[in-house]
């Protein structure tokens, strides 16, 4: 799972990503061209903790987050304006976050203006969309056939003269197979953080931003960046004192990771051997032979059944043998639905 993070200038997105992440990155460090920041977490998850107990493989892996601070928009521009090669680079990840200043500019004093950066930030996205449609729809007038996908184009462009991101039209799965190339930015999946100073942590958001959110159908998140950020340095047995004591219920790297696979609707399925235990994400309602091509390109192409008990029910019996003799461990078809939780071990053959 790869998430972008970007924003306005000043916005603290470079705070925040160093909050999720636990690095130190520079805040305002991007002096050269293409310059992004890069920086992974393990996604925690106490059934591949339990699971490693029990089998004590050689190693566990956890899933993971790969987070992308993008450079600010550009200063030249007013800071409103992103970079096309930013925007370039944004295609590449499966959800976008902006980050949205909620405290007065640290440089010129100005009060938060959070409705006007999402409204603007919105229109870059929308408008680098319309430039790469207009581009295809100039070629596709040039070439004989390709009605279909003329079509299609002529429905986005509507769309975006409106104003409206592409995400929130429908889509059959021809149709998105069919726009699948041109990493459409209005069509990611987009949430909202807004930074906020100490004082407002604990404070809803703002009525303004609920309503924009609300109209556009998007989650949207409160937190401290600076905060944040000195969480993320205390040692584990200090980190949970301190959220006590300033009332947060948990770090924003615990709440971002069940914000961002609410977003992208996703879940983890385990499997396990003497070698590793291992938490696999995949998108809910994957079958079971797309989850067999997550471990490896050959056990989808040589799926024969895929062996199932859930991880409640292991540990509620304690082996595979008696959880097949309760029915709980099952063989099943290309065709199951795999679920959050699964323990999964592929037969195959190639």
């Amino acid at each position: 799972m790869k998430v972008g993070i970007a924003g306005f200038p000043r916005s603290g997105k470079t705070t925040i990503f160093n909050a999720l992440t636990g690095q130190h990155a520079t805040v305002g460090g991007f002096t050269e061209p293409g310059k992004v920041h890069l920086g992974a977490i393990k996604v925690p998850d106490p059934r591949v903790d339990r699971l490693g107990a029990i089998f004590h493989p050689r190693k566990t892996t956890y899933a993971e987050i790969v987070f992308v601070d993008f450079p600010p928009a550009s200063e030249a521009a007013g800071g409103s304006a992103l970079e096309v090669t930013t925007l370039t680079q944004m295609r590449e990840t499966d959800a976008l976050v902006q980050v949205v200043r909620g405290f007065p500019d640290d440089a010129t004093g100005a009060p938060p203006d959070p409705v006007r950066d999402l409204c603007n930030f919105k229109s870059e996205l929308v408008l680098a969309d319309l430039v790469l449609i207009e581009k295809r729809l100039e070629r596709l007038r040039k070439e004989k056939g390709k009605e279909r996908e003329r079509a299609l184009l002529d429905r986005c462009k509507a769309t975006l003269e409106e104003e409206r991101p592409l995400r929130r039209m429908p889509w059959t799965p021809e149709e998105t197979n069919t726009l699948a190339g041109f990493g459409f930015l209005s069509r990611r999946p987009f949430m909202v953080q807004l930074n906020v100073s100490e004082a407002d942590v604990l404070a809803p958001l703002p009525v303004g931003v609920a309503e924009w959110l609300a109209a556009e159908d998007v989650k949207g998140l409160v937190l401290s960046g600076k905060i944040e950020m000195e969480i993320a340095a205390l040692e584990a047995e200090d980190r949970q004192a301190f959220l006590e004591d300033i009332g947060l219920p948990a770090p924003a790297r615990d709440r971002f990771i069940t914000a961002a696979y609410e977003l992208l609707d996703q879940i983890s399925f385990l499997t396990r051997s003497e070698e590793e235990v291992r938490a696999w994400t995949i998108a809910r309602g994957a079958t079971a032979v797309k989850a067999a091509g997550k471990v490896h390109s050959d056990m989808e192409r040589g799926f024969i059944r895929a062996e199932v008990v859930h991880y409640d029910d292991f540990v509620r019996y304690g082996s595979d043998a008696k959880c097949r003799e309760a029915g709980k461990l099952r063989l099943e078809g290309k065709d199951y639905v795999v679920q959050d939780g699964d323990i999964v071990h592929v037969r195959f053959n190639v």
